[in-house]
């Protein structure tokens, strides 16, 4: 009888434990991205040596929600506890990561100097320039680089060589220009007022069909924050930081996997949002 009873209850603890882990799956919402070389066409890495490490990315954009409960403020243009934050700078979005990684029990990814002016930031335009630098061996959330943004917005290793993120359909995947208003826009010729009188906006997040990793909004909602600088200029002068995906008023081309641009790091707009990352292992 008393061996019966130690091995029930064994029974019931390991079944408390295993469904405590299950939750805890359930309710993430970041999921595991398979390193390696990139096997999109489509992607500017194909063909090349590049080898992406095992990480973890955000399913979707981070909402609204998400951010209030960390930052307790939200600057949004378009109010909506599931849109997508936006109306972010670079540096904001670097705090939340900081503070959700506290809030979770996780390591800083990043130190952050605001005192200290960043030597290497050359924009003229950038009004803060912090000093920021990485804790890379931290599991706590951070941007992504703009190779692990194309990696898996590519398809990483279970690439379909999709045109667009996810599809070959833009409609299927994105909001943009065409598509995030009151009708649809197709045979129109982009212009801002066209998509002014439309009311083109952001939309709820995961509305659309998700990529071959489950990835929903790469294509377009609101464009993304990377870690990166990105560098126009013959001179290698520093620009901004830079983003990719698509957004709700954005063209066709930016929806691809290889398109990436860059804004000043303290600029916020009502089309920048963000995800998360963490390291792999």
């Amino acid at each position: 009888m008393k061996k019966q009873f130690f091995f029930t209850m064994i029974f019931i603890l390991t079944s408390c434990l295993n469904n405590k882990s299950n939750d805890l799956l359930l309710t993430s919402d970041v999921i595991l991205v398979k390193g390696g070389q990139f096997k999109n066409k489509n992607s500017n890495y194909f063909g090349t040596d590049t080898v992406v490490k095992d990480f973890y990315i955000g399913i979707k954009e981070v909402t609204q929600k998400k951010w209030v409960s960390i930052m307790g403020y939200n600057n949004s243009n378009f109010l909506g506890d599931n849109l997508p934050v936006e109306m972010v700078n670079w540096y904001e979005c670097i705090e939340y990561c900081n503070k959700r990684s506290l809030a979770e029990g996780l390591d800083k990814y990043y130190t952050i100097d605001k005192r200290t002016k960043d030597l290497n930031n050359n924009s003229k335009y950038d009004s803060l320039k912090w000093q920021v630098s990485l804790n890379k061996k931290a599991n706590g959330y951070r941007l992504p680089t703009m190779i692990e943004w194309e990696y898996a917005s590519s398809g990483g290793q279970l690439s379909k060589d999709y045109t667009y993120i996810g599809s070959n359909n833009i409609e299927d995947v994105a909001w943009y220009w065409c598509n995030s208003g009151d009708e649809n826009l197709t045979g129109t010729i982009w212009n801002w007022n066209a998509i002014e009188n439309n009311n083109g906006r952001s939309h709820r997040v995961a509305l659309k069909q998700p990529n071959e990793l489950g990835l929903y909004d790469m294509a377009g909602n609101v464009r993304e924050w990377c870690w990166d600088w990105k560098n126009r200029d013959e001179k290698n002068i520093v620009s901004g930081r830079a983003w990719k995906g698509g957004c709700w008023f954005s063209g066709e081309f930016t929806c691809k996997p290889s398109f990436t641009e860059y804004y000043t790091a303290d600029s916020k707009n009502k089309d920048q949002g963000f995800r998360i990352c963490r390291n792999g292992s």
